[in-house]
C-alpha cells in the first residue's frame, strides 16, 4: 500500500520540483547578477535604499490589504447565507462560473463598462448626474480586482461553514443564545480557518497584480508586479526584476506563516 502511494505521489513531486521549486531557485539565483552577468549584491542594496521601490512595496501591501478586506466583507455574508439556501450547490456553481472566463476578457469587459461612453456613464446620464471619470481610478481598480477575487474567498469560507457540526449550533440555541451570540461564539470562530484560507487565496495574488494596474488602473496604481513586468520586458534588467520577485516570495511566505494555523479537530461534521 505504501509503495503504491509513493508511485502515485511521483507526478505530484515532479510537478512541484519543475514548476514551483525550480523557478523559485532560478529567481533567487538570477537576483544576484547584474545586467552584465556579474555576481553582485547591488540589486538588494538598490531595492532597500530606493524610496521608489519601498513606495511600490507599500502600495502593493496597501492595495492587496484593501482588496482582501473588500472581498471578505462581501464574501463572508454571501457564504453564510449561501449555506442556508436550498439549492446551495447550484448557487455556488454560478459564483464559480466567472472564474472560467479569461482574466484579460473580464478586464476588457470592465473597460467597456466603466469608460466615458460605457453603460455606467449612460445610466448616470439618465439620472442627470452626467458622465464621470470612472476608468483609470483607484475605485475602478479596487472594484474590478475585488470582483475577480471574490470566488476565491467565498469557496473556503463556504466549505468551513458547511463543515460545522449542526449539533453545536443546536446546543447553543438550547443554552439560550440568540442568533447573534450563536454566530459570534460558535459559527464565526469555527469558520476562521476558512477565512484564513480565503485571505491567503486573495492577498497573496493581489500583491503581484500587474495586468489590472495597467488596463483598469491606467498605471496610476504602481505595484511590485508592475515593476517586475517593466524590468523583465522593458529594461531587460532581469537581476533587479528577480530581486523584486524574491521580495514578493518572502512576503507571500510571511502571509502564509501568519495565516496558516493547524485545523481544529472539533466543530466538524462526524
Amino acid at each position: 500500500m505504501n509503495s503504491t502511494r509513493k508511485i502515485f505521489g511521483v507526478p505530484y513531486f515532479l510537478w512541484l520540483l519543475l514548476f514551483v521549486i525550480a523557478p523559485m531557485l532560478l529567481i533567487i539565483y538570477q537576483s544576484f547578477f547584474n545586467m552584465n552577468g556579474q555576481f553582485t549584491l547591488q540589486n538588494y542594496a538598490t531595492y532597500f535604499s530606493s524610496g521608489t521601490y519601498l513606495q511600490m512595496t507599500l502600495n502593493s501591501v496597501w492595495y492587496a490589504f484593501l482588496i482582501t478586506v473588500f472581498t471578505l466583507l462581501v464574501s463572508y455574508p454571501t457564504a453564510y447565507f449561501l449555506n442556508k439556501t436550498v439549492h446551495k450547490d447550484l448557487w455556488l456553481m454560478l459564483i464559480i462560473l466567472p472564474t472560467w472566463v479569461n482574466l484579460l476578457l473580464k478586464a476588457y469587459a470592465f473597460i467597456g463598462i466603466f469608460s466615458v461612453h460605457g453603460s455606467v456613464n449612460h445610466f448616470m446620464n439618465f439620472l442627470g448626474i452626467g458622465p464621470q471619470q470612472i476608468l483609470f481610478t483607484d475605485f475602478s481598480f479596487l472594484f474590478v480586482a475585488s470582483y475577480i477575487e471574490i470566488p476565491f474567498m467565498i469557496m473556503p469560507i463556504f466549505n468551513a461553514i458547511s463543515e460545522i457540526n449542526p449539533s453545536l449550533i443546536s446546543a447553543s440555541r438550547d443554552l439560550g443564545a440568540n442568533s447573534f451570540d450563536t454566530f459570534r461564539r460558535v459559527i464565526f470562530p469555527l469558520s476562521l480557518e476558512g477565512v484564513k484560507a480565503g485571505v491567503q487565496a486573495v492577498f497573496i495574488p493581489s500583491l503581484s497584480l500587474f495586468m489590472l494596474t495597467r488596463l483598469i488602473g491606467g498605471n496610476r496604481v504602481i505595484t511590485l508586479g508592475t515593476a517586475i513586468e517593466e524590468h523583465f520586458l522593458v529594461t531587460q534588467n532581469w537581476g533587479m526584476g528577480s530581486t523584486i520577485g524574491v521580495i514578493l516570495i518572502l512576503a507571500m511566505l510571511l502571509v502564509m506563516f501568519l495565516t496558516g494555523e493547524k485545523k481544529r479537530k472539533g466543530g466538524k461534521r462526524a
